[in-house]
């Protein structure tokens, strides 16, 4: 999960990959449109962590998607200014 959240206006979003792998971290609005690709790379395994400013977004909910090989999980955060 992002931290903190709700957040005003960055947050950190940190993830663990069992292994080398391409990695594509996205940014989703409420309805599901893709807003920017944070990471889209090969990454080694381990621990990762991507600071993220929103100060261009509005506030409202959005979604971030990790996509790592077949592994994919979705997390809700909230953008509050």
């Amino acid at each position: 999960q992002n931290y903190p959240n709700p957040f005003n206006p960055t947050t950190t979003i940190g993830y663990v990959l069992k292994e080398k792998t391409t990695t594509k971290l996205i940014l989703l609005n409420a309805i599901g449109e893709e807003v920017v690709v944070l990471v889209n790379e090969e990454q080694d395994k381990g621990f990762h962590k991507v600071y993220f400013n929103a100060s261009t977004l509005a506030s409202g909910v959005y979604f971030y998607q990790l996509k790592a090989g077949s592994f994919v999980q979705t997390r809700k955060m909230i953008l509050l200014k």
